[in-house]
């Protein structure tokens, strides 16, 4: 069974970036397709990007174009979701995703406020 572990969130005041990493145990993590999600405070969970296997291709929802790079180190097995200009929007519990294997992360919270 696949394990996915969420870091990097935590208390941040706007602005500026915060990156966000998700380490996967699979062993053949080149070949899964992974994706980030949030859920913010009331709300169900939403997808923010997805970031494909073999090329790295990524696909962003439409709120995250602007402020939100996902990325991945197939080497390291690693997915990562970089926040620019952090809004107190923002606030929410993110989660990592193997789309592949339909695996989920534990999330982590973001806390945005000054």
């Amino acid at each position: 069974q696949v394990q996915l572990v969420e870091s990097g969130g935590g208390l941040v005041q706007p602005g500026g970036s915060l990156s966000l990493s998700c380490a996967s145990s699979a062993t053949d993590f080149s070949s899964y397709s992974m994706g980030w999600y949030r859920q913010l405070p009331g709300k169900q969970r939403d997808c923010v990007a997805k970031i494909y296997n073999k090329d790295g291709h990524t696909r962003d929802e439409d709120f995250a174009k602007d402020r939100f790079i996902t990325s991945r180190d197939d080497a390291k097995k690693m997915t990562y979701l970089q926040i620019n200009n952090r809004k107190p929007e923002d606030t929410g519990v993110y989660y990592c995703r193997d789309l592949t294997k339909r695996v989920w992360g534990q999330g982590t919270q973001v806390t945005v406020s000054s």
